[in-house]
């Protein structure tokens, strides 16, 4: 206790003699009453600070002196020794008048002389008289000078002009000196002047330092104020409060040291803007420019050059956007800017004004946004673009604890958060794209019961027939969809990350993570399912695991729902509560899958079709159906084998689809422009073909066909073979057009192109040599056919 006392009256002593040396002497009495008021023995440790400064000064006049002011020392010198010759004359004068009053009468004739001696004694008292009056401000100058206390010299100097010289202003020396005092001005106008400009090139080199701590500061306030907030029910807490330039303001100080955790650190005081900062040359030149009449001149000069330096400041580094330290080094250098120029404005009292330092903070705010907004668009790594978003935060925190509006830069984070978003996206987009490729589309075998338990930790899945099962057992979902599950919850956490912090309510960041949600959702997810579905190595086979897969997405989003309801306290019910979209993803990715699914089978029986190699010219059936047929038909039965695990209304689905399009494919190739003749041994063999697809229909393939729905998909070829194997014409003739025909599936011009292929139409053909042999009318009747359905399609036509 007695140290710290000791240490507040050292300090008060400081302070009473730096008062006694800047105010006038007319002050000094209350100054040093109030030592004696103080602390008992305080006024001999003020005599001995005081021996101590006066010694100081002394050394310092003694060396200012002999440097700068050689000749002026002189000159005093000089007229010491006139006044000490005037002493001697004096007593010389002195010891003549004795003299001559001894002589007495003797000395009558010597009169005049010593009358003469008389006016030039008293001369030379004037003179040393006139001396004296203007030594105590020519010294006092002399000392200021040296001193560098140019204010206070200024303040000697309007003295001497005012009480000293007029006083004796007829003397040539004192004209003189009142001639050589404006100049005098000038030079310490000139010298202070230059000092400014060292000055202002000083901070706009170590801005970033000052920038540097004061972030560092609010970065530890904010940290202080969220770990105090979590301990809210222990106890309460009071702002940390710094001091500025003798003020006191909350988060308004220039900085503190970084705490490192170290005792001794920890227990350093709060650095203000002097100790970072030497603000002395602006305080100086301010009060000499004030003292001079021209404080306008020196406000408009430094306006001038702090918005020079303003406009350097914000200009960015060409490869800022590259690297974290980039956009740290550029917010270092504006906050220490701004810190300067707040400090500038509470200490100057009208150097800077509010609304300059507002001026300034909007035209670097308008360029900081821009810059921000080129930058950011070059990014493509999302860790960056979090740190950059941690940066504007603290960078906007800091500047706000200073009085500067801010709302500009929360407002730009959010174009941030998309462009956060949208790095996010596409790095999920390639983890989405990597686990599809890893994904070997089979369902999960689990072995164990913690094997059974990692994979539901991992994914909410359950199924009661399955959980009663034994195991070894098998979860209908292939590796990918917990995988994808997982996935999603991590960008929902990073999209939280960049919600910390933004000064946004529970909902307004509920809203941001269901938004970042239904991105990743309905564009990334979906554009990977739809590119790998389209993928060529993507079987049949890996396209029913993508539809149940899906299938089991689909039901979990209500649990991502959920998740995210967790974290943010919001439920979904609130109103304005975006609802997540994955729902309608999962359903459009399946039924691509589903779509796929018949295009690939599709292709599959064609490319079982290629291979049909049918002797069209045969005289009769070998009484067998066609190899490649019966391969077909096998592939078919194992393939729809396989969409057991489908929905059943996709299996039947694919299956009609399938049957539909082998028999127009099967009624292509009778119909083919390039196949000019055909047996009817050829359309025996053909038929035969056609009973085995439509026996592989009425086998029920897929469950849940009612009926020969299913074979209903052959009907057109079957009543098209019948016709020309019963060759039963005139019934179809008699009946065309009634609803009741045998052949109402049958079209003319189809029948008429397949006769066409049977009829005789050169010597080569021996189709109907034997009706030519047995009955030559027969051969009329087939023209007679042809001739009344050419009527038939022209009919149709018409």
């Amino acid at each position: 206790m007695a140290e710290n006392e000791t240490l507040e009256c050292i300090t008060e002593h400081e302070r009473i003699l730096q008062e006694i040396e800047s105010t006038d002497t007319a002050c000094v009495g209350p100054t040093l009453r109030s030592i004696y008021d103080d602390q008992p023995n305080a006024h001999k440790r003020f005599m001995e600070k005081l021996d101590a400064r006066i010694r100081n000064h002394d050394r310092e006049i003694e060396k200012m002196c002999n440097f700068h002011h050689q000749g002026f020392v002189d000159a005093i010198t000089e007229l010491l020794k006139v006044r000490a010759d005037a002493e001697k004359l004096m007593g010389q004068v002195t010891d003549t008048d004795r003299r001559l009053q001894e002589a007495g009468r003797e000395v009558t004739a010597q009169t005049e002389e010593v009358i003469r001696c008389r006016i030039q004694q008293r001369n030379m008292a004037t003179t040393v008289e006139k001396l004296q009056l203007c030594i105590p401000g020519t010294t006092a100058l002399v000392y200021t000078v040296c001193l560098c206390r140019y204010y206070a010299a200024l303040k000697t100097m309007e003295q001497l002009e005012k009480v000293f010289i007029p006083r004796v202003s007829q003397y040539r020396f004192c004209q003189i000196m009142a001639e050589n005092l404006p100049r005098l001005r000038e030079e310490i106008k000139e010298i202070s002047m230059s000092d400014l400009k060292d000055f202002l090139e000083s901070i706009r080199k170590h801005s970033d330092k000052v920038g540097e701590t004061a972030m560092r500061q609010a970065q530890q306030h904010r940290t202080f104020n969220s770990a105090v907030a979590k301990q809210s029910s222990i106890g309460h807490y009071t702002k940390p409060v710094y001091s500025l330039n003798g003020q006191t303001h909350t988060q308004n100080g220039l900085m503190i040291n970084d705490d490192t955790g170290d005792e001794e650190e920890a227990d350093e005081e709060i650095l203000t803007a002097q100790d970072l900062v030497d603000f002395s040359p602006v305080y100086r030149c301010l009060h000499i420019y004030t003292v001079l009449g021209d404080r306008e001149t020196f406000e408009n000069y430094y306006r001038k050059q702090r918005k020079k330096q303003a406009r350097l400041v914000l200009q960015p580094q060409a490869n800022m956007h590259e690297t974290v330290e980039g956009y740290r080094r550029y917010f270092n250098q504006i906050v220490g800017f701004f810190v300067v120029e707040d400090h500038i404005l509470h200490a100057t009292r009208g150097l800077v004004t509010r609304a300059f330092t507002d001026e300034l903070w909007n035209m670097a705010l308008s360029k900081i946004i821009a810059v921000l907004r080129t930058h950011s668009s070059y990014c493509d790594d999302p860790d960056l673009v979090l740190e950059l978003k941690n940066l504007i935060v603290i960078f906007a925190d800091t500047l706000q604890g200073y009085g500067f509006l801010v709302n500009r830069l929360f407002d730009l984070l959010f174009e941030v958060r998309d462009q956060y978003n949208e790095t996010l996206l596409k790095k999920w987009a390639l983890v989405f794209r990597w686990i599809f490729e890893l994904d070997n589309y089979s369902p999960i075998p689990v072995e164990t019961e913690e094997e059974y338990k990692l994979v539901v930790s991992r994914f909410p899945f359950h199924d009661a027939e399955i959980e009663k099962q034994d195991f070894p057992k098998k979860l209908p979902m292939s590796q990918s969809v917990p995988q994808i599950y997982t996935q999603v919850k991590e960008l929902i956490y990073a999209s939280l990350k960049f919600s910390e912090s933004l000064h946004r309510s529970s909902t307004e960041i509920d809203d941001m993570l269901r938004k970042s949600t239904n991105l990743l959702l309905t564009r990334t997810l979906s554009s990977c399912l739809q590119n790998l579905i389209k993928k060529p190595h993507i079987g049949l086979t890996e396209l029913v695991q993508i539809i149940i897969n899906t299938t089991h997405l689909e039901q979990a989003c209500k649990y991502l729902e959920e998740f995210i309801t967790n974290i943010t306290n919001v439920s979904p019910e609130t109103v304005h509560t975006t609802r997540l979209y994955g729902l309608a993803t999962f359903k459009d990715a399946r039924h691509a899958a589903e779509g796929e699914i018949y295009t690939k089978l599709n292709q599959k029986i064609d490319e079982f079709i290629q291979l049909a190699d049918y002797e069209w010219g045969m005289a009769e059936s070998d009484g067998r159906a066609s190899g490649y047929l019966m391969d077909l038909i096998n592939f078919l039965r194992s393939t729809f084998q396989v969409f057991t695990h489908l929905p059943g209304k996709v299996a039947q689905t694919a299956c009609m689809s399938a049957c539909k399009h082998l028999s127009t494919s099967l009624m292509q190739m009778l119909l083919d422009t390039e196949l000019k003749q055909i047996s009817m041994g050829a359309i025996q063999q053909f038929n035969l073909d056609v009973i085995q697809c439509e026996l592989f229909a009425s086998s029920e393939p897929v469950p849940g066909f009612q009926g020969d729905t299913l074979q209903l998909a052959f009907i057109d070829l079957r009543q098209l073979l019948d016709l020309f194997m019963v060759w039963d014409w005139s019934t179809y003739l008699a009946d065309y057009g009634q609803p009741t025909n045998k052949y109402l599936r049958v079209n003319p011009a189809t029948a008429l192109a397949l006769l066409e292929k049977m009829k005789d139409t050169s010597k080569k053909n021996n189709i109907f040599s034997q009706f030519r042999k047995n009955d030559r009318d027969k051969q009329k009747l087939i023209e007679t056919v042809v001739k009344q359905l050419r009527s038939l399609v022209n009919g149709m036509s018409s």
